[in-house]
């Protein structure tokens, strides 16, 4: 029993506390301490995680980029530039459903970062009638996109419409399998 009264009264001593309040003291600066350790990065944070390989989506329509707008999780989030669409699925808090620049999604968005607009009229590919600093603006937008995330297809036109001098046609295979066209 003398070690532990020499040792209570060497904490009482230094510290001029009570052995209770010091240790309660003590356990306490070792919780805390162990509460903000744990709020920051360990060494297993640091390993480079493998990534998952980007989807290919290839040549699509407008109307088919619209499905890859966070609506299906399963799908990739995309988002077109001047017809190049990219897969920003990394940036889920951005372009995720309730990030901040979740309406690019699914878009061709050149326009509305050209003009550096979030209103729904901007989100277009159409660049007619942009300044020449609103294509520059958009070019830095471009560059961004190119070194952060995966180009995976491209915009196209709907192949299944033509438009003729006298009004649109539709082509569609008959049962046979021959091109008819309505109008």
């Amino acid at each position: 029993m003398g070690i532990y009264s020499t040792v209570m009264e060497a904490v009482t001593e230094a510290t001029g506390l009570s052995p209770t309040a010091f240790f309660t003291i003590l356990a306490m600066m070792v919780i805390v301490y162990k509460i903000v350790c744990g709020m920051f990065l360990g060494p297993e944070d640091f390993r480079q995680k493998p990534q998952k390989e980007p989807s290919q989506v290839g040549d699509i329509t407008e109307s088919e980029l619209r499905a890859y707008d966070g609506s299906d999780p399963k799908k990739p989030l995309l988002i077109a530039i001047k017809g190049q669409i990219y897969d920003v699925s990394s940036s889920k808090v951005f372009y995720g459903r309730g990030g901040a620049y979740s309406m690019f999604t699914g878009r061709d968005a050149s326009r509305a970062l050209a003009m550096l607009s979030f209103k729904p009229e901007d989100l277009t590919g159409n660049l007619e009638g942009l300044s020449a600093e609103e294509l520059s603006v958009l070019e830095d937008w471009e560059c961004k996109f190119l070194d952060k995330y995966p180009i995976v297809g491209r915009v196209v036109q709907p192949s299944n419409t033509s438009q003729n001098g006298d009004g649109l046609h539709i082509h569609h295979n008959d049962t046979n399998g021959h091109q008819q066209q309505t109008k």
